[in-house]
């Protein structure tokens, strides 16, 4: 059978199954006349080897947003057009004076309301309008929007079929 004493000596003739009856420096504790050791935090050394090589950083290549990358890390170009949404037809066709019918959900004053000016600007979450005769601009949120209408024909180009490309 194995003795373990943790670190403190073992005395014959002691209680059978205490372990040592001398108590070294430090604290003491317990209850019912058991002797429990606390032991004192001892301070350790680390040894940090040295390093046997230098760390190289991978740096992983430069992708576009929407590009695929294969397993082994090759980029895969793909054809560079425009994608079917509202934001990216209405970009097509900036300059054109267009209707915007607006519906704003909860309002006590109005709930749909439209807007009529030139196309300035479409972005993912909005559009800008101008006045033509005071020049004011509007700025419209995207959500709000339910249709446009435009009196004049549309420059619209789908997804993987050539298009008309905006005059500017």
């Amino acid at each position: 059978m194995t003795n373990m004493n943790y670190g403190y000596p073992i005395h014959q003739g002691g209680i059978a199954g205490q372990i040592g009856n001398a108590r070294p420096s430090g604290q003491w504790g317990g209850g019912g006349g058991m002797a429990v050791p606390y032991l004192a935090p001892q301070q350790q050394t680390m040894v940090i080897p040295p390093q046997q090589q230098q760390q190289t950083t991978v740096v992983p290549p430069q992708v576009s947003s929407g590009a695929v990358m294969t397993p082994s890390g090759a980029v895969i170009q793909m054809q560079n057009f425009e994608q079917s949404y509202v934001e990216n037809i209405l970009r097509l066709n900036l300059g054109k004076v267009g209707t915007f019918y607006m519906t704003y959900e909860n309002n006590s004053e109005w709930n749909a309301k439209v807007f009529r000016g030139v196309l300035e600007a479409a972005g993912r979450d909005h559009i800008i309008i101008s006045d033509p005769t005071t020049g004011q601009r509007t700025l419209l949120l995207m959500v709000n929007l339910d249709y446009a209408t435009f009196n004049e024909p549309l420059v619209y180009s789908y997804p993987g079929v050539p298009g008309t490309a905006p005059t500017r």
